[in-house]
């Protein structure tokens, strides 16, 4: 991280009432209490992630994962968040750096829901910071708001996948998303810059939000840059921390190949130092203050409007996973219902067909009943009959 030097003071002998101080008075504030960098580092195993992260900031971050015990350890059935936190200083300027890793993230292979953990995650950062803003006392506030998300995408060559994309849209509107191309030197570069393109057409069409930074500037110079920066995006990255020898007798961080060193600090062969500039030389404040300005508010902005001052927020996405297996239990249980009601229904129709059949038997026999009492009554009369004639 580059500090620009202050500016001069003014002297107190100098005309005007001395507000042009200010800057430098700012200066000793922020210089004195350092800053507070969040990133998140989204996507598969296997992408480059703390790699990544280590080359970044040149220093071991996060500690890389030991493939040779990778069986010995069960694997979570769900995504995971790992907090690892750190404290840089160069020139006498600190910054608490927090870095958000997201294990176990579309390594299965159903990934439906997988998203959840995340954005929970990110929506329980905002909810605390909110709280602790409505607190008598507003001293020592935690913020742990994620700054810049970096969405690792797999180098396939083709387009992004199902999982991408909806893991992108969601993304999106909650953080600052920074799309980036893992491992770019398993790709030639026209294989490379068509890969680009294809994601940057499915950004466009499925209305992804992504970060763009300021790109207008009094500075031309400056413009130009902001210009170039965008223009790689999404960023393709080389991530290495060892130390390669070019063909000419340089000392590089890179990897070797029989083909040559694919260098990580090269803009010929990767946008490492593009990104690198985005988020920590050049764009690092616009970062932090459109986390506050605009993902902040509209989370807050979203929160007063639907509850009261003080009360808890709602489940935070009703858990949609628990929420589709309620729903298929439903319907199954609808589908019991109804089968019953029809087997019922059926039982009772042939219950009155029965009776039915029943009492027409009934009346049937009552029928025979009635002519056999009849002809026995037929029978005594004319058997009677006689003997009465006789006398």
């Amino acid at each position: 991280m580059e500090v620009a030097p202050p500016p001069p003071p003014v002297p107190i002998t100098s005309s005007g009432t001395g507000i042009a101080n200010l800057p430098n008075q700012r200066h000793k504030i922020v210089a004195k209490n350092g800053a507070n960098f969040t990133i998140m580092v989204c996507g598969e195993s296997g992408v480059g992630k703390t790699t990544f992260v280590n080359t970044l900031f040149t220093s071991t971050i996060k500690e890389p994962k030991h493939l040779s015990k990778r069986h010995l350890k069960t694997p979570a059935k769900t995504v995971q968040i790992q907090i690892t936190k750190a404290e840089l200083e160069e020139k006498m300027f600190k910054v608490k750096l927090t870095i958000i890793d997201t294990p176990g993230f579309g390594d299965y292979v159903n990934n439906r829901h997988s998203w959840i953990p995340i954005v929970d995650f990110l929506d329980d950062q905002h909810e605390k910071y909110m709280r602790q803003e409505q607190q008598p006392c507003r001293k020592g506030v935690m913020d742990m708001r994620v700054h810049a998300c970096l969405y690792f995408i797999k180098p396939t060559g083709h387009t992004l996948s199902p999982l991408d994309i909806e893991v992108m849209k969601r993304l999106g509107s909650r953080v600052n998303l920074i799309p980036v191309i893992a491992k770019a030197d398993t790709l030639t570069p026209a294989d490379l810059a068509k890969f680009k393109q294809n994601i940057r057409e499915v950004i466009s069409a499925q209305n992804i939000q992504v970060y763009s930074c300021p790109i207008d500037s009094d500075d031309e110079a400056t413009t130009k840059r902001n210009v170039n920066i965008m223009q790689a995006l999404p960023f393709a990255v080389i991530g290495s921390t060892q130390d390669v020898v070019t063909q000419d007798g340089r000392k590089v961080k890179g990897r070797e190949y029989s083909w040559g060193v694919a260098e990580v600090e090269n803009d010929e062969h990767c946008d490492f130092r593009k990104l690198r500039s985005l988020l920590i030389r050049t764009h690092m404040l616009d970062l932090i203050t459109t986390t506050e300005e605009n993902h902040y508010e509209n989370y807050r902005q979203s929160q007063m409007e639907t509850r009261k001052f003080g009360d808890p927020r709602a489940t935070p996405n009703e858990n949609a996973k628990f929420k589709e297996e309620e729903d298929l239990l439903r319907r199954r249980f609808t589908e019991q219902v109804k089968s019953e009601e029809s087997r019922f229904r059926a039982w009772e129709q042939q219950l009155l067909s029965e009776r039915d059949r029943l009492h027409k038997e009934l009346e049937q026999q009552s029928e025979k009943v009635k002519e056999l009492q009849t002809e026995i009554d037929t029978y005594y009369y004319q058997r009677d009959s006689p003997k009465t004639l006789r006398k």
